[in-house]
């Protein structure tokens, strides 16, 4: 008992500490609110509003087709450019794309010809440039198409392939972007305060004060843990409600209590991973390059945004240590899927024994460096 008194205790000196820090304060609402809104609308799930530019040098009427053919939302109103306005429009980043209608364009489609008709892409702006290449052509193709049979002709497929799109019947990136963007907060924050506590009491000189205390490594370690666990864990089930359910009508299949348990076991992983960067780091700004190279592929490489299927193989079995993994594949299945515990408790035990490891090793470090200290 004294030694759970003294981890409360401490937790709750925490949770003062966190509370007298507005900076923190506003980087845990800003996270858990308006990027994850911002993350779930700022994408735009089609292509929208792309700046087009177009040479019209033959001057037909199926050039004129093709002209009125662009419209949003997602194109502009194209640009009647001349053919040397074209490059410098795509070098100063005014037009994505460029559409050069050659001379006779018309003439050689009904003598039965194959023209070419010359599309310049600003492949720089990559989600654009990849979807709008095969709407620019779709486009072109079909007016053409239209224009030699003198009408509209409905092709009658002898295959009918039936779609259902199961878990986001809408396919709305929204649904998607949302909630995945809490998934990675839960990562990030719970590794900035553990390691941002840890070296704030090292740099106001209050870490010697709890060595003079009857209170052992592990119970500071312990409270550092449960108390900004809990701070994280408060914010994403309050995002998930207001902000995915409330603000943005996101569906939530699964149970969110078990979602909220799988994502205590991840911010034991990840706190105890917080507090051994900030054993390493002396100062904060080591703490922030030390993120870096840490949050980097825990996010990217997770699946979050990426299938691992796709990834090498070597990477698939290297990621498999890492707590996110199995974060991100439990939290998809439970709130997309409504899956349950039957399905995602090989998620939970991995959890369970990559926080064990790493919380080991976090201690040994920990009193190490108490130690050193002492």
């Amino acid at each position: 008992m004294v030694h759970l008194l003294n981890i409360y205790r401490l937790g709750v000196k925490e949770l003062w500490s966190l509370l007298r820090d507005p900076i923190m304060l506003v980087l845990v609402a800003y996270t858990f609110t308006l990027q994850v809104y911002a993350a779930a609308t700022a994408a735009p799930e089609s292509l929208h509003k792309a700046p087009i530019a177009i040479v019209d040098e033959d001057g037909s009427p199926l050039s004129a087709r093709i002209v009125g053919a662009f419209y949003p939302p997602h194109f502009l109103v194209p640009a009647m450019v001349p053919l040397a306005a074209v490059d410098a429009g795509l070098d100063a980043g005014t037009y994505t794309f460029g559409l050069n209608i050659p001379p006779n364009f018309q003439r050689d489609v009904l003598a039965g010809r194959a023209p070419a008709i010359q599309l310049n892409v600003d492949a720089t702006r990559m989600i654009q440039a990849f979807s709008g290449s095969s709407y620019v052509q779709q486009i072109v193709m079909g007016e053409v198409n239209e224009f030699v049979q003198r009408h509209r002709v409905n092709t009658v497929s002898t295959v009918e392939l039936v779609l259902r799109a199961r878990f986001n019947p809408t396919l709305t990136a929204s649904w998607f972007g949302s909630v995945m963007e809490i998934i990675n907060s839960v990562t990030l924050l719970s590794i900035i305060l553990t390691g941002a506590a840890l070296i704030r009491e090292r740099e106001h000189g209050t870490i010697e004060h709890l060595l003079v205390m009857p209170v052992t490594p592990g119970e500071i370690m312990l409270a550092k843990i449960w108390s900004m666990g809990l701070v994280v864990l408060l914010a994403a089930a309050g995002s998930l409600l207001a902000v995915v359910q409330g603000a943005l009508r996101v569906p939530i299949e699964g149970s969110i209590m078990l979602f909220l348990a799988i994502a205590a076991l991840h911010l034991f992983a990840t706190t105890s991973m917080g507090i051994y960067l900030a054993t390493l780091a002396r100062t904060m700004p080591q703490f922030g390059l030390l993120m870096l190279l840490t949050m980097l592929p825990l996010q990217l490489l997770s699946g979050a945004s990426t299938p691992r299927q796709s990834m090498p193989a070597f990477v698939q079995s290297a990621m498999l240590a890492a707590p996110t993994t199995h974060f991100v594949a439990a939290a998809q299945a439970i709130l997309y899927r409504g899956a349950g515990l039957e399905v995602v408790w090989p998620q939970m035990l991995a959890l369970i024994a990559i926080g064990g490891v790493l919380f080991t090793l976090s201690m040994l470090r920990f009193r190490k460096t108490i130690s050193s200290m002492t």
